[in-house]
């Protein structure tokens, strides 16, 4: 079962990771899920069911995955979701090794072009790295179109390894390896 990481220190402020509380987060995720940017690569917009929807499936599953707000200097800044990507269908499309990691980020609107994402998924993965002994990689598959999301995933030292056919995109495989591995 997947927990949240404790307090990470970045450049841009202290990154606390807390799992989502629906509906307290409900309104404001639905908010960012409805920006025409978000919803060119998640594909949630609508109200707000949609939204709980999505939630409730990692929510209430087997805890391989979980959604995560991201506050920046106690500032709700964007959501992450972590997960197993060994147990993940996403491993039927690589040479998955057992507790391989992977990370989806969204930024808030109001956070993105500043270079904050590539510190934030820098700090994150560093810190499961650390903290998680069997992992020895972390990942990310976004879309290839998504040229934002794979630079700050490259500039956060996660090495495009190859592109996949994933029933819903094609995906830049992204991997951050620990050093020793």
């Amino acid at each position: 079962m997947l927990t949240a990481p404790g307090p990470i220190a970045t450049p841009a402020g202290e990154l606390v990771l807390r799992p989502v509380a629906p509906p307290a987060d409900l309104d404001l995720l639905t908010g960012w899920m409805n920006d025409p940017g978000t919803d060119r690569w998640w594909g949630l917009a609508g109200p707000p069911g949609t939204t709980a929807a999505h939630l409730a499936a990692q929510l209430d599953g087997d805890g391989r995955s979980l959604p995560l707000l991201a506050l920046l200097a106690g500032e709700p800044t964007g959501y992450f979701e972590l997960y197993r990507a060994d147990f993940d269908p996403l491993a039927a499309h690589y040479p998955a090794r057992p507790h391989d990691l992977g990370l989806h980020l969204l930024l808030a609107p109001g956070a993105r072009g500043r270079g904050l994402a590539a510190r934030l998924l820098d700090a994150l993965a560093t810190r499961l790295l650390r903290d998680e002994p069997r992992c020895t990689r972390v990942l990310a598959e976004p879309d290839v179109r998504n040229t934002p999301s794979i630079r700050a995933f490259a500039r956060a030292g996660f090495t495009r390894t190859t592109d996949l056919d994933l029933p819903d995109k094609r995906a830049a495989l992204m991997i951050r390896r620990r050093a020793d591995a």
